[in-house]
Formats: structure tokens, C-alpha cells, sequence
């Protein structure tokens, strides 16, 4: 059942759930959407839970270096969670 999309409220004010909608309003895959989504999430947690709004190109070397330099990842999973943050901050 990890492949169907759960209902989102259309009236939500949740971030996630703003950012869920406007994924699935563009037609993207639900995997890409669960991606992107994981992302953003560890990318708020990784800046103490702060909003997006508050976040800017520096927040996101942290996250980015962060990525490279503590936990190691390749640069195709480097690559990923670019992607999802410039989607991110394009479109949100």
C-alpha cells in the first residue's frame, strides 16, 4: 500500500501537505513526490525545523555539505536532494 497517495485536504495549511498538492497539481510521479518530499523534510530538520520562507542558497550548501561530509553520500543522492530543494524554493 506504499504506492497509493494518501488523501490530502485541499484546505490544509500544513506545508507538507501544500507541498504534496502542488507535486501531485503538476502531474509528477508519486515516487518522485515521495522523494522530494523526504527531502524537504530532512532539509527543515536539519535547520532545526525552520520554515522554508526563512531559508536561503547558504541553508542549503550547509545541507548539501552536510550530506557530503557527515553522512557520506554519493553525488547522485547529493544530486536528488538538489533537486528537490530547488524545486523547493522555484515553486513553493
Amino acid at each position: 500500500m506504499d504506492d497509493i497517495p494518501q488523501h490530502i485536504d485541499h484546505t490544509s495549511t500544513r506545508f507538507i501537505d501544500r507541498l504534496r498538492l502542488f507535486i501531485r497539481a503538476r502531474n509528477l510521479a508519486y515516487a518522485t513526490e515521495k522523494t522530494y518530499v523526504n527531502w524537504v523534510v530532512q532539509f527543515i530538520r536539519f535547520h532545526k525545523m525552520k520554515h522554508p520562507d526563512e531559508l536561503g542558497e547558504q541553508d542549503i550548501e550547509a545541507f548539501l555539505n552536510h550530506l557530503v561530509l557527515q553522512r557520506n553520500c554519493s553525488k547522485s543522492t547529493q544530486r536528488t536532494a538538489l533537486n528537490a530543494l530547488i524545486f523547493l524554493f522555484k515553486n513553493i
